[in-house]
Protein backbone atom coordinates (compact mmCIF):
# COMPACT_ATOMS: atom_id res chain seq x y z
CA UNK A 1 0.00 0.00 0.00
CA UNK A 2 1.15 3.19 -0.94
CA UNK A 3 1.63 5.89 1.93
CA UNK A 4 -0.35 9.10 2.11
CA UNK A 5 1.68 11.60 0.70
CA UNK A 6 -0.15 14.47 2.06
CA UNK A 7 -3.81 14.91 3.37
CA UNK A 8 -6.39 15.97 0.68
CA UNK A 9 -6.93 19.80 2.86
CA UNK A 10 -3.63 20.34 1.95
CA UNK A 11 -3.50 18.79 -1.56
CA UNK A 12 -7.04 21.43 -1.89
CA UNK A 13 -5.18 24.03 -0.26
CA UNK A 14 -2.11 23.65 -2.35
CA UNK A 15 -4.44 23.82 -5.68
CA UNK A 16 -6.75 26.78 -4.65
CA UNK A 17 -3.36 28.87 -4.04
CA UNK A 18 -2.31 28.05 -7.42
CA UNK A 19 -5.25 29.49 -8.68
CA UNK A 20 -4.12 33.54 -6.58
CA UNK A 21 -3.65 35.82 -9.31
CA UNK A 22 -6.08 34.57 -11.81
CA UNK A 23 -8.72 37.01 -11.45
CA UNK A 24 -11.80 37.62 -10.41
CA UNK A 25 -13.99 34.68 -9.50
CA UNK A 26 -17.35 34.37 -7.13
CA UNK A 27 -17.46 31.99 -4.68
CA UNK A 28 -20.45 30.01 -2.87
CA UNK A 29 -20.18 28.27 0.01
CA UNK A 30 -22.40 25.20 1.96
CA UNK A 31 -25.36 25.69 -0.62
CA UNK A 32 -27.58 23.00 0.83
CA UNK A 33 -30.05 21.95 -1.33
CA UNK A 34 -31.97 18.64 -1.99
CA UNK A 35 -31.22 16.19 -4.65
CA UNK A 36 -32.00 12.97 -5.75
CA UNK A 37 -29.09 10.68 -5.90
CA UNK A 38 -27.35 8.07 -4.62
CA UNK A 39 -26.46 4.11 -5.92
CA UNK A 40 -28.20 2.74 -2.64
CA UNK A 41 -31.31 1.49 -2.76
CA UNK A 42 -32.76 3.31 -0.02
CA UNK A 43 -31.49 6.72 -1.72
CA UNK A 44 -34.03 6.23 -4.62
CA UNK A 45 -37.30 7.22 -2.88
CA UNK A 46 -36.91 10.85 -2.09
CA UNK A 47 -34.69 13.64 -2.56
CA UNK A 48 -31.67 13.66 0.07
CA UNK A 49 -29.61 17.09 1.58
CA UNK A 50 -26.14 17.62 -0.45
CA UNK A 51 -24.19 20.59 0.15
CA UNK A 52 -22.38 22.62 -2.28
CA UNK A 53 -19.56 24.72 -2.79
CA UNK A 54 -18.08 26.37 -6.02
CA UNK A 55 -15.79 28.98 -7.33
CA UNK A 56 -16.70 30.14 -10.29
CA UNK A 57 -13.90 32.40 -12.20
CA UNK A 58 -13.83 34.91 -14.91
CA UNK A 59 -13.10 35.06 -17.83
CA UNK A 60 -12.64 38.56 -17.93
CA UNK A 61 -13.16 41.62 -15.79
CA UNK A 62 -16.24 41.34 -14.86
CA UNK A 63 -18.54 43.97 -15.97
CA UNK A 64 -22.24 44.78 -17.05
CA UNK A 65 -21.20 45.15 -21.31
CA UNK A 66 -19.08 41.91 -20.87
CA UNK A 67 -21.12 39.81 -18.87
CA UNK A 68 -20.89 38.83 -15.11
CA UNK A 69 -22.47 35.62 -13.33
CA UNK A 70 -25.05 36.51 -11.00
CA UNK A 71 -24.03 34.58 -7.74
CA UNK A 72 -28.04 34.78 -6.06
CA UNK A 73 -29.64 33.79 -10.03
CA UNK A 74 -26.65 30.92 -9.98
CA UNK A 75 -27.83 29.64 -6.58
CA UNK A 76 -31.26 29.92 -7.95
CA UNK A 77 -30.81 28.28 -10.80
CA UNK A 78 -29.00 25.17 -9.42
CA UNK A 79 -31.44 24.74 -6.45
CA UNK A 80 -34.29 24.47 -9.64
CA UNK A 81 -32.32 22.40 -11.62
CA UNK A 82 -31.73 19.86 -8.88
CA UNK A 83 -35.73 19.78 -8.23
CA UNK A 84 -36.40 18.86 -11.09
CA UNK A 85 -34.06 16.24 -12.02
CA UNK A 86 -34.52 12.64 -12.29
CA UNK A 87 -32.64 10.94 -9.87
CA UNK A 88 -28.97 10.17 -10.45
CA UNK A 89 -26.41 7.24 -9.47
CA UNK A 90 -23.42 8.75 -8.45
CA UNK A 91 -22.67 12.12 -6.88
CA UNK A 92 -19.56 12.54 -9.53
CA UNK A 93 -22.40 12.37 -12.40
CA UNK A 94 -24.24 14.80 -10.65
CA UNK A 95 -21.43 17.57 -10.19
CA UNK A 96 -20.75 16.96 -14.11
CA UNK A 97 -24.34 17.88 -14.91
CA UNK A 98 -24.40 21.00 -12.57
CA UNK A 99 -20.73 22.18 -14.49
CA UNK A 100 -22.03 21.69 -17.86
CA UNK A 101 -25.39 23.42 -16.98
CA UNK A 102 -22.96 26.13 -14.83
CA UNK A 103 -20.91 26.50 -18.30
CA UNK A 104 -23.59 26.09 -21.02
CA UNK A 105 -26.08 29.42 -18.54
CA UNK A 106 -23.14 31.76 -17.78
CA UNK A 107 -20.63 32.65 -20.64
CA UNK A 108 -18.61 34.82 -18.36
CA UNK A 109 -17.53 31.63 -16.82
CA UNK A 110 -13.57 30.44 -17.41
CA UNK A 111 -13.12 28.46 -14.87
CA UNK A 112 -14.75 26.08 -12.18
CA UNK A 113 -14.71 24.34 -9.10
CA UNK A 114 -17.09 22.88 -7.71
CA UNK A 115 -17.72 20.57 -4.59
CA UNK A 116 -20.71 18.16 -3.16
CA UNK A 117 -20.74 16.26 -0.36
CA UNK A 118 -23.89 14.73 1.33
CA UNK A 119 -24.00 15.58 5.15
CA UNK A 120 -23.37 13.11 7.90
CA UNK A 121 -22.89 10.71 5.44
CA UNK A 122 -19.75 8.60 6.81
CA UNK A 123 -19.63 8.45 11.08
CA UNK A 124 -16.24 9.98 12.29
CA UNK A 125 -15.48 12.25 9.40
CA UNK A 126 -16.52 15.94 9.08
CA UNK A 127 -17.04 15.64 4.87
CA UNK A 128 -16.76 13.51 2.49
CA UNK A 129 -17.62 14.43 -1.46
CA UNK A 130 -16.05 14.82 -4.77
CA UNK A 131 -14.45 17.96 -6.10
CA UNK A 132 -14.66 18.41 -10.25
CA UNK A 133 -11.68 21.28 -11.59
CA UNK A 134 -13.08 22.66 -15.40
CA UNK A 135 -12.35 25.09 -17.49
CA UNK A 136 -14.31 26.10 -20.38
CA UNK A 137 -12.01 24.17 -22.64
CA UNK A 138 -12.47 20.67 -20.54
CA UNK A 139 -16.50 21.56 -20.67
CA UNK A 140 -16.07 21.88 -24.53
CA UNK A 141 -14.30 18.49 -24.95
CA UNK A 142 -16.45 16.86 -22.32
CA UNK A 143 -19.75 18.34 -24.30
CA UNK A 144 -17.64 17.19 -27.75
CA UNK A 145 -17.41 13.77 -26.75
CA UNK A 146 -20.27 13.58 -25.43
CA UNK A 147 -22.38 14.15 -28.52
CA UNK A 148 -20.07 11.30 -30.21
Amino acid sequence: MKPVEEPFGMALAVALESQRGRGWSVFIEALAVPARVGIHPHEHGAPQAIVIDARLGYGAAPSEANGWIDYDGYCTRIADFLAHKPHTRLLETLVADIAELSFRQWPALETLTLSAHKPKIRPGTRCVGVTLDWTRADYLLWRGAAQR
